[in-house]
């Protein structure tokens, strides 16, 4: 399998390359070359698999370049029982209507990122150490990406990770979780801005060659391909769970601010997973709401970006949404360059011709929107309905899922974080605290550790030239 970027450079690469590089040397995003297709007796014989033997074949599909006994046990000592608290790691929670919630936030750091993210810190060990190399991670959070990394990454050999955070835009638990680790290779950054203030700066510094070569940058967010493959084993794993043979669709409703997870869907769909439709919801911050009902993408400035109750989704600038965009116009790299590198960065927006965005339909993509009472009376709604508790993100979720379900079929929702990271707002719907566990007991008194810099690429560089 090679990978090619989005963006018309059509230079080959081999994961293991592409692993620890990140954004493409044009600026792009790396896909594979193609998506491999996935038959009816493939899926019949990976229904019975345990999540890790279902994660190393998916895997396998796109991993050709490191042993598949390495590979296998890369796989096996990310995903367990111990570290996920379940036999099906992911193992779904039915509520009404055919509508599941798929359960993936019982890794460390409570949120879906550690599914692909401590897969992630076991492939850069094992790579880096392959190599005799070291690798410096610039990230950007808005919430769950952060915490998720330092816990992969932390201790792990020869590895850094700087990490950059809107400055008092995530919730109390998401900064302490952050901030309190003490591990020296481990920095904070908090950015005088917004997301995608911390967004911009990553791609500025990935886009800047030399500095990229000289200080061995990485990304862990999700335009790093090998983080968005490993959410790709989750669709298959749900789907094995809430169907009984492989003739049965299936749809999926997702929370989405950047585009990564929903994009996982895409590429398992695009796999043969017969998944009927992909489910987007978002938040106030409804640029991506807003394209697939009108082929329109406006990015938000900054003064327009809400800061909301599902922070995680304060997202204006989707940076995994040009894949989709890619596969939707066939691939066309020198149409995508112009939409994102001309239009988006130039006029911050584009607009779809009649005849592109009439292919929207064939990819299963529906959406909608949430608001913070629609959250507030959602999370009312589960936990006096169900007796579940959800968080905020993925109350908006189960939203828009319920306006797009189909009695005929299941709709499985993915969870987005364990409702103890949004705590002020479960409160306000609730009236009570949510439970947490007994290890993360009083971590906002901890001791916290953070860098404030203000929103400019040079600032950060200057902070990673002097702490490599």
């Amino acid at each position: 399998m090679k990978y090619i970027s989005t963006r018309a450079d059509k230079t080959e690469r081999g994961f293991s390359e592409i692993l620890l590089e990140g954004l493409a040397p044009d600026g792009g995003l790396y896909l594979p070359s193609h998506y491999p297709r996935v038959d009816a007796q493939t899926l019949q014989r990976w229904r019975g698999l345990s999540y890790a033997e279902l994660a190393f074949e998916v895997l396998s599909l796109y991993i050709d370049d490191i042993p598949a006994g390495d590979l296998r046990d890369i796989v096996s000592r990310t995903y367990t029982e111990q570290v996920f608290g379940s036999r099906e790691i992911t193992p779904l929670k039915p509520l009404d209507g055919g509508i599941r919630l798929q359960a993936l936030s019982n890794g460390p750091t409570l949120a879906f990122k550690d599914m692909a993210m401590q897969l992630l810190g076991n492939l850069f060990e094992y790579e880096l150490k392959r190599r005799g190399d070291q690798l410096n991670i610039l990230g950007a959070t808005s919430g769950d990406t952060g915490s998720a990394a330092e816990y992969a990454m932390r201790g792990k050999q020869g590895v850094r990770v700087f990490m950059l955070s809107p400055h008092g835009r995530m919730s109390p638990f998401q900064q302490a979780q952050m901030f309190s680790l003490q591990d020296e290779n481990i920095h904070n950054l908090a950015v005088e801005g917004v997301f995608d203030d911390c967004q911009d700066i990553v791609k500025a510094v990935s886009n800047d060659l030399e500095f990229k070569r000289r200080y061995k940058i990485g990304t862990v967010n999700s335009i790093n391909w090998a983080r968005l493959v490993a959410q790709v084993v989750y669709y298959f794993a749900g789907y094995f769970q809430a169907t009984r043979c492989n003739d049965e669709p299936v749809s999926f409703a997702v929370p989405s601010g950047n585009f990564g997870n929903i994009c996982a869907g895409h590429v398992a769909r695009m796999m043969g997973l017969p998944i009927r439709r992909l489910v987007l919801a978002t938040n106030e911050n409804d640029v991506l709401d807003e394209f697939f009902r009108t082929g329109t993408y406006r990015v938000r400035k900054s003064a327009e970006t809400y800061e909301t109750s599902s922070p995680s989704m304060d997202i204006s600038k989707a940076s995994n949404f040009e894949r989709f965009v890619f596969d939707l116009l066939g691939r066309d790299g020198d149409r995508t360059r112009s939409l994102f590198k001309q239009e988006v960065e130039l006029h911050g927006s584009f607009q779809l011709a009649p005849h592109e965005f009439a292919k929207v339909a064939e990819y299963g993509f529906v959406s909608g929107r949430s608001t913070h009472a629609d959250r507030l009376a959602t999370i009312r709604d589960t936990w006096e309905r169900h007796g579940v508790m959800i968080d905020t993100h993925t109350a908006d979720g189960l939203k828009v899922a319920r306006e797009h379900r189909d009695a005929s079929e299941p709709m499985l929702v993915l969870e987005t974080a364990l409702p103890v990271k949004f705590a002020a707002t479960i409160r306000e719907a609730l009236g009570r605290d949510p439970e947490r566990p007994a290890a993360l007991e009083g971590i906002e008194a901890l001791p916290k550790r953070f860098t404030v810099v203000p929103p400019d690429a040079q600032a950060v560089k200057d902070y990673v030239a002097r702490h490599c």
